[in-house]
């Protein structure tokens, strides 16, 4: 018999069966996207969950924001646990032109982070290359009538009509959701922002470009604080840039941005008001064997991402997942392959601008699995207590609802299994480089081109 304080031994999380919970022409019709020929509007290009899993965000490049709410469990649909719905949809941003410079300001939404909810309504920031927005969402189910001087269209009413006043009353209404602007931070950024992060303060939020990060307060829209400037006085000396930035879960004057060259940057806003000076440098030194044309370009940090706990940091690069331990600089603790077959075909990938693409990486609720995404639609998933991993493929083929999500494998060589697929014969037009994982849950959220799968750990819903 166990004794009460032996530890509960863990999960195989690469043995977890994902699954679809509803049909997928369902959200496919509800996000209103073209299964085969998708428009370049249509690609979605960031996936958020707020801080309850409740509320799914996706941004996209025509400047759409699209929420998800999680279905609430009913005895006429059992296993609707896993199920989000359209919630609200709305134009974050429009195509502007800056006149000054002649550029075309794209639509795209960068990224999207949800605030810690503070009362009823819900609250979100979205970012295009320049301009930042602050949206308030909210629920009405009640309408006021009975005014004393308005009548029911609205218009005011002769006073000379008025004989008696009444008690304006409350009547129920169909649910409407109201989503409003309610702060607009421009003329913050000279270059791209690349990333935005909330503070622990819930106060104040950054937001990164190539060169520079800015501190925001989220009531003040007309100013904003360098925090971090690497432009050199002359830009032929310009060797890096920063590609990532995130505040610390749990210690607001702590934040971390990574660069081009592979580095991270730990910074202490208690140091100095311009943190240019990093209070710690994580950085992997080069093996000489491995050097060669395309080093400096796969190693470039395309995300960074804390922990729930605060401990370690996760980082993506075009082929591997590191996971850093704050306490330790020299070197990553943990590294993964996610795709180490495409190291023979990088000068293809080069030619076909593959090698620049930013893939993004999530941690699950207990920071024990890491997920990140691959070509052919395929994501991949680390356990850290195991060491084993899989290879998921997020397809409308392949998801049926119910149905569990068969691993993939991937054949350089010699012999091949009967469902194993040739590197030769990957679709490198189909990537996955948007996840997120449900804080608490075994759900995920992944953004294959124009197409949203949402997955869900199958033991766990069929026991709903």
């Amino acid at each position: 018999m166990a004794r009460e304080d032996t530890p509960a031994p863990c999960p195989d999380w690469v043995s977890v069966e994902w699954c679809l919970p509803a049909p997928m022409p369902r959200r496919l019709q509800a996000l209103s996207m073209a299964p085969h020929c998708p428009q370049s509007s249509d690609i979605i290009s960031t996936v958020e969950f707020n801080h309850t899993g409740e509320l799914l965000a996706t941004g996209d490049k025509g400047g759409r924001v699209v929420i998800f709410q999680r279905e609430p469990e009913s005895k006429n649909a059992p296993h609707s646990q896993g199920e989000y719905d359209v919630y609200s949809t709305f134009q974050s941003h429009e195509p502007e032109f800056d006149y000054l410079k002649s550029l075309e300001i794209e639509e795209k939404i960068n990224k999207i982070k949800w605030l810690p909810q503070q009362n009823a309504a819900h609250s979100l920031l979205s970012t295009n290359d320049k301009t930042i927005k602050l949206w308030k969402i909210t629920e009405r189910d009640k309408r006021p009538e009975g005014y004393n001087l308005k009548d029911e269209e609205g218009k005011l009413k002769d006073l000379s009509t008025v004989t008696s006043l009444q008690v304006p009353v409350l009547k129920p209404m169909d649910l409407m959701v109201e989503v409003s602007p309610r702060r607009i931070f421009a003329n913050g950024h000279t270059y791209h922002i690349n990333s935005i992060s909330v503070n622990s303060d819930c106060e104040t939020y950054m937001s990164a470009d190539d060169l520079r990060i800015n501190l925001w307060h989220l009531a003040i829209t007309d100013r904003s604080f360098n925090i971090v400037d690497i432009k050199p006085a002359n830009m032929e000396d310009l060797t890096e840039v920063i590609t990532a930035s995130e505040f610390h879960p749990h210690h607001c004057n702590l934040f971390v941005y990574s660069s081009s060259k592979g580095s991270l940057r730990l910074c202490d806003m208690r140091a100095a008001a311009l943190c240019d000076k990093h209070s710690k440098l994580f950085e992997e030194p080069e093996d000489p064997s491995n050097r060669s044309f395309f080093s400096e370009i796969i190693s470039s940090v395309s995300d960074v991402k804390f922990s729930h706990s605060g401990r370690y940091m996760l980082t993506r690069d075009y082929l591997t997942v590191k996971v850093w331990d704050l306490n330790m600089e020299a070197r990553p603790i943990e590294t993964y392959q996610v795709h180490d077959y495409l190291r023979s075909k990088l000068c293809s990938l080069y030619e076909s601008d593959c090698i620049f693409d930013k893939f993004e990486c999530a941690w699950n609720g207990s920071d024990s699995v890491i997920m990140t995404g691959a070509y052919n639609n395929f994501f991949r998933m680390f356990d850290r207590n195991t060491k084993r991993d899989v290879t998921l493929e997020a397809s409308r083929e392949s998801s049926k609802p119910r149905a569990v999500l068969k691993p993939r494998r991937v054949c350089v060589g010699g012999k091949r299994r009967r469902d194993d697929i040739s590197v030769d014969s990957l679709d490198f037009t189909k990537k996955i480089l948007h996840t997120a994982w449900h804080p608490a849950e075994n759900i995920i959220a992944i953004a294959a081109t124009n197409n949203l799968y949402i997955f869900q750990d199958k033991v766990n819903s069929d026991m709903h």
